[in-house]
């Protein structure tokens, strides 16, 4: 094997680590839940607080990675990751845990950005490029496929803490792969580390999760929710004044200035809204709907990573008729086509349904997977790797950490407003921390001092509530998905060239 190749699947392991950790932790929620005492507001959080500090880190990572040595970044990421997992692990309430969980996202940015970097700095040609972002999204697509399963198995074999714990052993020989094939390469002209731009970017980004988590319990109409909204936006858009102010930014926003860009960024934030964050609501639906097991949602959840991988696989081969940009309209349509099929599925309460259409979401998913990573870093000059990956990964992560909160703020709605109706009819009471503890599949704590003959009507009632619920997601994803489409098939349009007659 040439030593370009070991580098190529050390830095594809690296990355699979922060999707297998990323995915493994959603089939546990409910039973984090019911260990800690948690209400779906701090469930999301628990995904929130690493996407959030994931997303919020990306771009001035990318930065640290280029000017310090990637290699060295990335070792210091694999660290701290360790450090962050061993207190997840022990955390003793969801404060602790989402702390951890934050702190934990931090270090999967110093890692993540620089293995990207190193991959983009190590193929250049257009044959071996693609070759190694096809590789590199596979073993993406196999830890997506192996994590709902392991954290099904180690759920319920030795409870939610050792999905932190089992990271320790994994890190250690990522680290020693690292110092072994990875060579040290860095790019000192790269932008330097911008603290206010950081700041900027984490604290608006912030407000707007902040605000679509809490707006189920404080309202889309509140005065605290539309604070959070107008903060966000004030402070994104000072982050945007700084950078073109800055001598050396971080984010070079002249590359938003070119179409075809801007429409690769579109097709990731695409990709992440309406087929990624799928990773953290179907758990959720097969354990809640079906009433299935940690272990049998982890197993529930395969037609969707497999269909996945299958798909990265072959997105090569359809890669020669179809160039990026058709690549990302085929992708997400599949995808929307995918979400739709869900929704009607879900209702149906037939996991046979589920699962055809889950392979389906799963195809355009393994479509997107690589490409829009490549689509992204095509653009991007190879001294300025870095910032390419940071910027690619950042909107890659920034649209789950949106969705997770947009998304989930609407399936609180609507699950509370079914509920609500289903409960009046049944002489029952609904409170908004009720509704938390149904969605968050916490129903055992929300209905405990219930009488067992109305307990029984009211999980039976909490069950059709997060079916509609969870379909109208569905549906708001494929609407997504669909508007996504749209305009990278506009934007992404190659330049014509001039003709002379």
């Amino acid at each position: 094997m040439k030593p370009a190749d070991h580098t190529l699947y050390t830095c594809s392991a690296v990355c699979a680590l922060i999707m297998l950790d990323t995915n493994v932790v959603a089939v546990s929620l409910p039973a984090i839940a019911r260990s800690l005492g948690a209400s779906f507001a701090d469930v999301e959080w628990v995904v929130s607080a690493y996407m959030l500090a994931f997303a919020s880190c990306l771009l001035p990572a990318g930065s640290i990675a280029d000017r310090l040595g990637r290699r060295r970044v990335m070792l210091w990421g694999l660290a701290l990751f360790a450090l962050a997992s061993l207190l997840c692990g022990a955390a003793w309430t969801p404060f602790v845990l989402n702390l951890a969980r934050a702190a934990k996202g931090i270090g999967a940015a110093l890692l993540l950005t620089s293995a990207l970097a190193v991959i983009s700095h190590t193929f250049q040609g257009e044959a071996e490029r693609a070759r190694a972002w096809s590789i590199w999204g596979a073993a993406m697509g196999v830890a997506m496929t192996v994590a709902p399963l392991l954290g099904g198995l180690l759920t319920s074999a030795l409870g939610w803490r050792w999905i932190f714990y089992l990271n320790l052993p994994v890190v250690a020989i990522l680290m020693l792969l690292v110092s072994r094939h990875v060579t040290e390469s860095r790019n000192r002209a790269s932008a330097r580390f911008d603290p206010l731009g950081a700041l900027l970017f984490s604290a608006g980004l912030f407000c707007l999760i902040w605000g679509l988590i809490d707006a189920g319990v404080a309202g889309w109409s509140s005065t605290a929710t539309i604070a959070r909204f107008a903060l966000g936006a004030l402070l994104l858009a000072a982050f945007v004044v700084a950078e073109q102010k800055v001598r050396a930014p971080m984010v070079d926003l002249s590359l938003f200035g070119r179409r075809v860009f801007v429409g690769a960024v579109l097709g990731m934030l695409g990709y992440a809204v309406s087929a990624q964050v799928m990773m953290t609501f179907l758990p959720l639906y097969l354990q809640n709907a079906f009433g299935y097991s940690a272990v049998l949602a982890g197993c529930a959840m395969l037609p969707f990573a497999v269909a996945m991988v299958v798909a990265s696989r072959l997105a090569p081969l359809l890669g020669r008729w179809l160039h990026d940009r058709g690549m990302l309209v085929t992708g997400l349509l599949i995808v929307a086509g995918g979400n739709a099929a869900s929704a009607v599925a879900a209702a149906s309460l037939s996991y046979g349904w589920v699962a055809l259409a889950m392979v389906v979401t799963g195809m355009g998913a393994g479509l997107l997977n690589g490409t829009t990573q490549k689509a992204i870093l095509a653009g991007i000059p190879r001294e300025r790797s870095g910032m390419g990956s940071g910027i690619s990964t950042t909107t890659r992560f920034t649209g789950i950490v949106l969705a997770v909160g947009g998304l989930g703020a609407v399936l609180a709605q609507r699950t509370g407003a079914a509920f609500e109706r289903l409960a009046w009819l049944h002489g029952l009471r609904a409170s908004p921390d009720m509704v938390g503890r149904i969605v968050a599949g916490n129903a055992a704590e929300a209905f405990g001092q219930l009488p067992p003959a109305v307990r029984e009507v009211a999980v039976e009632a909490a069950r059709q509530a997060f079916m509609e619920g969870f379909a109208g997601v569905l549906r708001l994803a494929a609407i997504l998905a669909v508007l996504a489409a749209a305009l990278v098939f506009a934007l992404a349009r190659p330049a014509a060239k001039n003709v002379t007659v």
